[in-house]
């Protein structure tokens, strides 16, 4: 039971207050990819210590101590007519496991299928209206309002509009189109869905809240830093200031929005990045979240298990 109640205390901490400890400094900015994987990491670790802590509520650490071949036999027959499994605690704690882990589930799959489907839609319109230009690289759409964005999915496309193309110069278009085909090799139409998907499965949590915000920033910083690498930083802000104003299907990732403005400056003025020690402190920090509540609820097992075996040794 302690161990039941160490994840839920932490879950319910980490809901609360991780976002206040991530958004301190501005060290996200210097290692975007980094950040968005403690973001994710901070809201897989804080749904799976309270579904951990629901397990090891209702399961008892003897019968995980056992092996995992009894593990199962014992949850069988706990269920049918086992003492543990039958008082309503377990039952509730048991439910409570299952309804979050669906919950979660149900969640991905809605903002997968919801996105799959409104990309199909517009991927049809750009077949009709757009036109290919082999020497960008991108499907060109007749329109007067100034925007890029890509289309992620199987067959992902930059596209840029007529307008976009007039009121920017030849090396800025290069520079933002290298933004867009940045979102789609690094798939983070996938990332943006992980974190919509918390968000959306609890809405009113401080963490998943702000991890949706955050992850949606970040994925442009990051693609700014990898287009950086082969094009000036002065001519991707130039293009950000064009279209800051652009607006882009909800569905896609657009080079320009709300947040265009800042990274302008953060693009002519670089601050430095991340030294080696910091990194790899952020690299454990999201190996412990992630791995912290499996540690934690493999605890009462193993010593059970080490007890049974050698009689001396009982951690909890």
């Amino acid at each position: 039971m302690i161990a039941a109640a160490v994840l839920a205390l932490y879950a319910v901490a980490a809901a609360i207050a991780a976002p206040r400890l991530l958004s301190r400094g501005a060290w996200a900015e210097r290692a975007p990819r980094l950040a968005i994987s403690l973001w994710l990491a901070a809201c897989v670790s804080a749904v799976a210590s309270a579904v951990f802590a629901a397990l090891a509520a209702a399961i008892p650490a003897s019968v995980v101590g056992h092996g995992l071949a009894a593990f199962f036999e014992a949850c069988a027959a706990l269920l049918s007519h086992g003492e543990v499994l039958a008082s309503p605690a377990a039952y509730a704690a048991l439910s409570g496991a299952a309804a979050i882990a669906a919950r979660i589930a149900y969640c991905g799959a809605a903002v997968l299928v919801r996105a799959r489907r409104e990309r199909r839609r517009h991927a049809g319109m750009l077949t009709i209206l757009g036109r290919h230009d082999g020497e960008l690289g991108a499907v060109v759409l007749e329109h007067d309002e100034a925007a890029a964005y890509c289309l992620p999915g199987r067959k992902g496309r930059a596209v840029i509009t007529t307008a976009a193309l007039r009121a920017l110069a030849p090396e800025q278009v290069a520079a933002v189109l290298a933004h867009e085909r940045a979102h789609l090799r690094g798939r983070h139409h996938l990332v943006l869905a992980a974190a919509e998907a918390f968000c959306l499965a609890f809405p009113r949590l401080p963490l998943f809240t702000r991890a949706g915000a955050e992850v949606a920033r970040l994925v442009e910083l990051l693609a700014d830093d990898v287009a950086a690498r082969h094009h000036p930083r002065v001519h991707i802000a130039a293009a950000l200031v064009r279209l800051a104003t652009g607006r882009a299907p909800v569905f896609t990732l657009g080079a320009g929005g709300e947040t265009a403005l800042t990274r302008v400056r953060r693009m002519l003025h670089p601050a430095a990045p991340l030294r080696r020690g910091e990194r790899l402190a952020g690299l454990a920090a999201v190996a412990l979240l992630l791995a912290g509540p499996v540690a934690v609820a493999a605890v009462p097992g193993v010593s059970s298990l080490l007890a049974h075996h050698c009689h001396t040794l009982s951690i909890f």
